[in-house]
């Protein structure tokens, strides 16, 4: 019965079914924009430590949220435009100043 207590403890201590992140790095330019087109939105991380969440278009951000063309590196394309990015707008994103 200890036995079994203690094996429990350890396997719920353990990562399991840790993910790994796609990495637009590791993947050509054409790759990375159909994996977001077809998911619709990931997370993906592009190169290092560094990660973001992609979209294949506005539909998949917040209500009050504009999607941002997001341009990151690839396996063969230092500056490929992968889908968009999502973000909460400023004053000086739209067009005049009374809008």
């Amino acid at each position: 019965m200890v036995t079994r207590i203690a094996a429990a403890f350890v396997l719920a201590a353990t990562p399991v079914g840790a993910q790994t992140r796609p990495s637009s790095t590791a993947m050509t330019c054409q790759q990375t924009s159909r994996l977001i087109q077809g998911r619709g939105a990931l997370v993906l991380g592009t190169g290092g430590m560094t990660y973001d969440r992609f979209v294949r278009d506005r539909s998949f951000c917040e209500p009050t949220e504009i999607a941002k063309r997001a341009f990151r590196p690839t396996r063969d394309n230092p500056n490929c435009l992968i889908g968009y990015t999502c973000y909460e707008p400023g004053p000086g994103d739209w067009p005049g100043a009374d809008f």
